[in-house]
């Protein structure tokens, strides 16, 4: 893995079953976990974790509607995430392997970019593409 600089926006996503969610990531989209507190008195619940992604950037995983903790109690399976990529076929073929439900299918965009769209198991919307954005 090429080191990348850490990330300044760490999106946070909560879900039912952090743990499995956690392996999804890694299945499907090629992140790479690099920290996960679990709680002490139940190992699978998931206080905190970070994940790496695999061409830059970052997400935090935990499991959702932990007592005290009133950032897990936000409703779960409703976000929407972008992430660039270089490899858009590959990883299209990756996530559809992994079990994702294709949302949008892989194709190239009439602005410039080739792209996908696939949910993960608690139906996050997942997009990927070669669009950078605006500099």
């Amino acid at each position: 893995m090429t080191n990348h600089p850490l990330p300044r926006i760490w999106p946070t996503l909560h879900y039912r079953d952090a743990r499995a969610a956690i392996d999804f990531l890694e299945r499907a989209f090629g992140f790479t976990t690099t920290m996960v507190v679990a709680n002490e008195s139940d190992d699978s619940v998931v206080e905190h974790s970070q994940l790496a992604g695999p061409e830059g950037g970052g997400v935090m995983i935990g499991t959702a509607d932990r007592p005290g903790n009133k950032f897990s109690q936000r409703p779960t399976g409703v976000a929407s995430m972008y992430v660039v990529t270089s490899e858009p076929d590959a990883l299209f073929d990756r996530a559809v392997a992994a079990g994702a439900e294709v949302f949008h299918p892989l194709e190239d965009q009439d602005y410039g970019s080739r792209d996908f769209s696939v949910l993960d198991p608690e139906g996050n919307l997942w997009s990927f593409g070669t669009y950078t954005g605006e500099g």
